[in-house]
């Protein structure tokens, strides 16, 4: 018997899913040993916050760009910039983590007060709206790749891609926010 992803969108999405965020909590939790990782020289480390806020500027512009492109109607270049934006999101996935599992989280270096009262919320709900997205992200993705744009109508493609680029898009808005607050601001 042949097993198709398109026939099980919803089983492919929940196993991409928790195998995504098992990586992720596995980085920040310390549980994935920074040994089967090459060691990259210090400026590598140091540059990956700014390669990933040009990356996270660079999706926010790809997600409006998407949204706008399907809205008035041409499929073609929505996907190419929603694909796109996959590939950033990626890219900036696997820089983040590297760094984490290689030398651990940032600290927040401003007054304890703007780290209660300012990061900590931000950085909370970044995280929150990130692993949110996630399973919506592969979701919509798979519904796309599954199928012929024909079809993609009569899926829940567009209702769930709604909610999945806005909350992907203010999630990078916030990580943004984020790298400002570490390595601009303080």
């Amino acid at each position: 018997m042949e097993l198709r992803v398109r026939d099980h969108v919803p089983a492919t999405t929940a196993i991409l899913t928790l195998v995504s965020l098992g990586l992720v909590f596995g980085a920040a939790l310390g549980a994935i040993p920074d040994v089967l990782l090459p060691t990259a020289p210090q400026p590598l480390y140091d540059a990956i916050p700014h390669v990933n806020a040009v990356i996270s500027t660079v999706a926010i512009g790809t997600i409006i760009a998407g949204v706008r492109a399907i809205r008035r109607g041409d499929v073609d270049r929505h996907r190419t910039l929603m694909l796109t934006t996959v590939v950033l999101f990626a890219t900036f996935l696997v820089l983040y983590l590297y760094k984490v599992i290689s030398q651990g989280t940032q600290e927040f270096p401003g007054p304890a007060v703007v780290d209660q009262w300012v990061y900590l919320p931000t950085l909370a709900i970044h995280i929150l709206l990130a692993i949110v997205c996630i399973p919506l992200l592969y979701y919509v993705l798979l519904l796309a790749l599954t199928r012929p744009v024909s079809q993609i109508y009569g899926t829940r493609h567009k209702q769930i891609g709604r909610v999945a680029a806005a909350l992907w898009l203010i999630s990078f808005v916030l990580g943004n926010v984020v790298y400002l607050l570490l390595y601009v601001v303080y």
